[in-house]
């Protein structure tokens, strides 16, 4: 009944939060969302058909069946650039009387489109002209043709005077960034995108934006922005066409679990009315936030583990799997050694639900890394916590700020004095 959005609670405060505070119609939310175009959906599916054997038997992914999928989709939407790029790829080879019949197609729409645009240009307004352009570029991107797309894109943006419009294009050539991996294109347009939000962007771009931020930073291991753009948004979240929301309040915990203190996730995600709307529908990650809160450490390490086959899964985190379960293991450990001065190898062990030859060799090398402030005693089986002197931290930086702000004094007083 309330299409998109998960609960009623979530689709009522979209109505409320409306910046003119006007009731909206449901036709009105639903268009809020903007359409798949490209389909991130393919971009994941060739991440997964990309992975070697063992990698996809490991994960449970059945490559046969999503690469039928993936060829599904191609020609039904009649993707001929994609159908050459994913042919290529899967070292398959080429139909041509498939492709031949995917071509006719797309000229035979293309040849339509231009045909609305000339008549735009002859017998209707600009509005009218920039809509028939909007079209081709959505055309263009829907079919795989990066480089067309990209040229139409730019054609139109200079036909385009109002500020929503021409965010509109920009958010279209981010997620045509996100969907080929393209890191220019997508900070270029970000960068664009936040200019145009200063000049005036409503309150729905404005949301959306920081949902495309959050989910570029995301992929590029800036997880402290992505949690602060992703709970900014976590009550006015309308970006389906990135995502489903169920994905969304998944990536919103990975980011919030790795970068806010004890005090900030209590607030934000253990309390977050929002995210405990959704997380009966998503017992891992509600296992994953509970554990460590509650420090059963042993249960976080299974949830952990499970959350690393859900990151290698998804193309956006793959790469960054092994790091995310590093810092995470770390922040478990430092978590623990915070509430004692000294602990056993074995208690720890115990509490980890691991051996004492694991824990022994993770915090050897966490320590010698200097990722965790503890050192082992291995004659006595202790593990001691070195708790940091903030305070002596500070004294020390002010100091060394100190020495460098005489040094600049002292260097332009000789300049001033010749």
């Amino acid at each position: 009944e309330y299409g998109e959005f998960q609960t009623f609670q979530h689709y009522f405060k979209q109505i409320n939060l409306s910046k003119t505070h006007a009731m909206p119609t449901l036709e009105g939310l639903e268009e809020a969302s903007l359409e798949k175009i490209p389909d991130l959906s393919i971009a994941q599916m060739r991440f997964e058909i990309s992975l070697s054997s063992t990698e996809a038997k490991e994960l449970g992914i059945d490559q046969a069946e999503v690469k039928r999928t993936l060829m599904d989709k191609i020609k039904t939407g009649y993707m001929a650039k994609l159908y050459k790029e994913v042919s290529t790829e899967l070292k398959m080879p080429l139909n041509n009387s498939v492709l031949e019949e995917m071509e006719q197609k797309n000229k035979e729409q293309l040849d339509k489109i231009d045909e609305e645009i000339a008549n735009a240009e002859k017998n209707e307004g600009e509005s009218e002209v920039r809509e028939a352009m909007v079209r081709k570029c959505e055309y263009l991107t829907s079919i795989g043709d990066k480089d067309a797309a990209l040229k139409m894109l730019k054609d139109t943006l200079d036909k385009t005077t109002t500020t929503g419009h021409k965010l509109d294009l920009h958010f279209h050539m981010i997620r045509l960034g996100l969907f080929c991996c393209d890191n220019k294109l997508i900070t270029v347009n970000l960068d664009k995108a936040k200019e145009l939000i200063e000049l005036g962007g409503d309150w729905d771009r404005r949301n959306r934006l920081k949902v495309y931020t959050g989910f570029y930073a995301m992929s590029i291991r800036n997880f402290k922005d992505a949690a602060t753009n992703f709970l900014d948004t976590v009550s006015t979240f309308t970006s389906y066409e990135l995502m489903t929301y169920h994905t969304f309040i998944k990536y919103t915990i990975v980011s919030a679990m790795l970068t806010l203190d004890r005090q900030e996730l209590t607030k934000k995600v253990v309390n977050g009315s929002d995210i405990n709307e959704v997380l009966h529908d998503l017992p891992l990650f509600r296992k994953y936030i509970d554990s460590l809160y509650n420090a059963q450490y042993a249960e976080f390490f299974v949830a952990l583990a499970e959350i690393e086959l859900f990151l290698k899964k998804d193309r956006m985190l793959a790469k960054h799997a092994s790091y995310y379960v590093r810092e995470m293991r770390v922040r478990s450990y430092s978590q623990l050694l915070e509430s004692y001065s000294n602990l056993t190898v074995n208690y720890m062990a115990n509490s980890f639900g691991v051996s004492e030859k694991f824990i022994d060799k993770e915090l050897s090398r966490f320590i010698a890394t200097g990722a965790l402030n503890a050192k082992i005693d291995k004659v006595g089986g202790i593990v001691q916590a070195n708790k940091p002197d903030k305070k002596n931290a500070q004294y020390q930086s002010v100091i060394k700020q100190g020495d460098i702000l005489l040094n600049r004094i002292q260097k332009l007083s000789r300049v001033i004095t010749i």
